[in-house]
């Protein structure tokens, strides 16, 4: 599912000629945004519900360079969910659909009344079981963990 459109701005263009690493996480944060206004969480959904998400892990990786004024998409599949979390895998694509990054997030929802984690409203919950899966298995990307890869001995 796509949940964005964007270019690469000049300013995020770093002394090497391409994307900074900090702005491939501020394109896939405007992509989750777009992904709460898409689930009933825009201004006046986070008002209405007194509720918000929060990010609880991120996993980026970065795959390609980003050049400025190259179009990025980002699309979104829901990995799993409960009733107060959201598992989602998120690609940044350039315009011939290779990927550029990929982050994987966890989020939690929370009440803004009381700051903790809460059960998603009902219609926020509807929206969320509406939400593209994965195809067959999760994608490639998805589920890997950092560490440096050691022979056996």
């Amino acid at each position: 599912m796509q949940l964005l459109e964007t270019r690469v701005a000049p300013e995020w263009v770093d002394y090497n000629g391409h994307m900074n690493d900090a702005e491939y996480a501020r394109v896939f944060s405007h992509a989750i945004e777009a992904l709460m206004d898409r689930i009933g969480l825009d201004t006046e959904g986070r008002d209405r519900h007194a509720f918000t998400l929060f990010t609880l892990e991120t996993h980026l990786c970065y795959r390609r360079e980003a050049h400025e004024a190259q179009t990025l998409t980002v699309e979104s599949t829901l990995l799993d969910h409960d009733a107060k979390r959201l598992h989602v895998f998120l690609e940044m694509l350039d315009s011939q659909g290779q990927c550029l990054a990929t982050s994987e997030q966890m989020l939690m929802g929370m009440s803004t009344d009381s700051g903790r984690p809460g059960v998603f409203p009902d219609v926020v919950a509807g929206r969320i079981a509406r939400l593209p899966g994965p195809d067959g298995d999760w994608p490639a990307l998805a589920g890997r963990r950092i560490g440096i890869p050691r022979a056996s001995q």
